[in-house]
C-alpha cells in the first residue's frame, strides 16, 4: 500500500466517529442513560470484532504485549466518558470545540515523545482546522451559550484522551496483526467504560432490547472499525497527521445532523465543513509529495 492509502484509513476512522453523535442523540431520545449507550456500545464493539479476529491471522501475545494492548485501549473509552460528562454542564457545541483539541495536543505529543517538530503543512492545517471547527459547530453565531468551568476541564481530558489513544494505537503492538491488535484494543476500552459505568442495565432485558440497535452502530463506528482502521494505517503516517485527519470527524457529523436528524445548518457551519476539509487537503500535501517522489524513484529504478 501507498502512503496515502494509510493516511485515507484513518480519515476513514475520523469519518467513523463522526457518525456517532446522531446516533447518540438518537438513543437519548428513546430515553436511554449514559451508561447503558456507552456501556452497550463498548460491549457490541468489541464483540464484534473478536468475532472478526477468529477468522483472521492471530499471533500468539505474551502477557507483556496483552496487558500493554489493553492500556492502550483504555483512552479510547476514557474519550466516551470524558466528553459524556462535559456535555452535562456545556452545550455541545462549545463541548466538541474543546474536544476539538485533540488536534494540537496530537502533535505536540508527537513532538514531545519522538522529537518530530510539526512542519510548516501542519501548523497551518491545524490553524485552518481550528478555525473551521468554530464556525462548523455554529458557535459563533450562537446566543446564550453555556459555559462551565469544569465541564471545560472534562473537554480538555476528552481531547488528551482521543489524541493519546491515536498516538497509541501507531505506536504499540506494531507487530500485531491489525484484527487481533484491535480487539484488545477495544476490550481495554470496554473495560474502563465498565470500571465507570457498571453494565447493572444488562439485567434488565429490556432495555437491552431497546437500546441494542443503537448500541450496534455505536459498537461498529465507535468501537469495532477506528482502532482496526488505525491500526492500519496510524504506523505508517504518525501521530501529527493521524490527528489532523481525524478531523473528518466534525464534517461527517453536521452532515448526517442535517440528513437524519433534520437540523438546521447554516451557510457559516458550511464554510467550516469546508475549511476543515481544506485543512485535512493542507496537512496531506506533504504526504502526497513524498508518495510521488517515491513513485517517481521507483520507476526510475525499474
Amino acid at each position: 500500500m501507498k502512503v496515502w492509502h494509510y493516511a485515507f484509513l484513518v480519515f476513514l476512522a475520523g469519518c467513523c466517529f463522526g457518525i456517532l453523535s446522531t446516533f447518540v442523540k438518537l438513543a437519548y431520545g428513546a430515553g436511554f442513560s449514559v451508561g447503558e449507550v456507552t456501556g452497550g456500545q463498548f460491549l457490541v464493539g468489541t464483540v464484534l470484532i473478536f468475532l472478526l479476529s477468529l477468522f483472521t491471522k492471530r499471533t500468539k501475545l505474551s502477557l507483556r504485549q496483552s496487558r500493554e494492548l489493553l492500556l492502550a485501549g483504555m483512552p479510547m473509552g476514557l474519550t466516551g466518558i470524558f466528553y459524556y460528562i462535559s456535555l452535562q454542564t456545556l452545550d455541545a457545541s462549545l463541548a466538541i470545540i474543546f474536544l476539538f483539541q485533540f488536534i494540537w495536543i496530537g502533535a505536540l505529543l508527537e513532538w514531545i515523545l519522538e522529537k518530530k517538530r510539526p512542519s510548516r503543512e501542519k501548523l497551518v492545517a491545524i490553524i485552518i482546522l481550528f478555525v473551521g471547527s468554530l464556525l462548523a459547530t455554529g458557535l459563533l453565531v450562537e446566543g446564550n451559550v453555556i459555559f462551565s468551568l469544569n465541564g471545560a476541564v472534562w473537554g480538555i481530558l476528552a481531547a488528551i484522551a482521543f489524541a493519546t489513544f491515536i498516538y497509541v494505537s501507531g505506536t504499540v503492538g506494531k507487530a500485531v496483526p491489525p484484527v487481533q491488535k484491535s480487539s484488545f484494543l477495544s476490550l481495554g476500552g470496554f473495560l474502563i467504560v465498565g470500571l465507570w459505568f457498571p453494565p447493572v442495565f444488562l439485567l434488565d432485558g429490556s432495555i437491552v432490547t431497546g437500546v441494542l440497535p443503537y448500541s450496534f452502530m455505536l459498537g461498529l463506528f465507535g468501537v469495532a472499525l477506528p482502532p482496526l482502521l488505525f491500526s492500519i494505517g496510524m504506523p505508517h503516517i504518525g501521530a501529527g497527521l493521524g490527528t489532523i485527519l481525524s478531523a473528518s470527524e466534525l464534517p461527517v457529523a453536521i452532515i448526517l445532523s442535517t440528513v437524519i436528524l433534520s437540523e438546521t445548518i447554516n451557510w457559516t457551519q458550511w464554510l467550516g465543513v469546508f475549511l476543515i476539509l481544506i485543512g485535512i487537503i493542507v496537512g496531506n500535501i506533504k504526504v502526497k509529495m513524498n508518495n510521488s517522489d517515491t513513485s517517481s524513484k521507483q520507476e526510475t529504478t525499474f
